[in-house]
């Protein structure tokens, strides 16, 4: 596992005043999230805030996925970021209550044709709304944020939309940039809200932030309904060749 860039954020926190400690442990193996934990409380006394932030991608079609690209993605993006929860919400309960803060993406809302990376966020993303609803009782809250920045991450997003158009799977227009990729710092104020008391009753939500802007994403809901008489028996496919067009946008 490599330590460079958890070292380097350690001296930037210890430079500034304040107290970290790094841990080299992959969030993706079960043992090794419940050790994160471990030490935070161990060094800290306590553990106030969980930030899942861990993740990686791989650009490109499903075509080209291997079974280790899907295993790797979902296993840091998704399993990580479960396995962490799992190990930290205890802790938080003993504690009497703390925050929950899970890094998704947009790709979840407005996917570019990378599949298993967009699974991975979108299961982040339904983890946020089941641990909100889970633990609504419980003074702790769980939101998700998606960023957008220059990041280790993102430093080559246009040689890889130029690879994408190239590919056939997305347009020039679509990978026209609709918000600038600033400073990664500008994503963090929306984190420290959420971890503050301030933010004791927002639970269940998911932010879109970067440069100057903070949006919220609504929550997935039925939007149009057709209804049948359960005592007519089920829809026929005639009737639905009719019908379900109407509900369809």
């Amino acid at each position: 596992m490599a330590s460079g860039p958890a070292d380097e954020v350690v001296d930037t926190i210890r430079a500034a005043g304040g107290e970290a400690v790094a841990s080299y442990e992959s969030v993706a193996d079960w043992d090794g999230a419940a050790r994160v934990v471990a030490t935070a409380v161990e060094e800290f006394g306590r553990l106030g805030v969980l930030v899942n932030n861990a993740a990686i991608v791989r650009q490109h079609k499903i075509g080209e996925a291997t079974e280790d690209d899907f295993d790797a993605m979902v296993g840091v993006n998704l399993k990580g970021s479960f396995a962490m929860c799992r190990h930290a919400i205890p802790v938080l309960r003993r504690q009497g209550g703390g925050r929950i803060v899970n890094t998704t993406s947009n790709q979840w809302a407005a996917p570019l044709g990378n599949s298993e990376y967009a699974l991975s966020k979108g299961g982040v993303t339904s983890l946020t709304y089941a641990l909100a609803w889970e633990l609504q009782n419980e003074n702790i809250t769980v939101n998700a944020v998606a960023p957008f920045a220059l990041t280790r991450m993102t430093a080559d997003q246009q040689q890889r939309d130029a690879a994408r158009i190239a590919a056939g799977v997305m347009s020039e227009r679509r990978a026209k940039p609709k918000e600038a990729r600033a400073d990664a710092s500008l994503v963090a104020p929306i984190v420290v809200y959420l971890a503050t008391d301030h933010a004791a009753e927002v639970t269940g939500w998911v932010f879109r932030a970067g440069g100057g802007k903070i949006g919220v994403y609504s929550h997935p809901a039925e939007t149009r309904t057709i209804f049948r008489d359960e005592k007519a028996g089920p829809w026929s496919l005639d009737e639905l060749i009719i019908v379900a067009p109407t509900i369809i946008p």
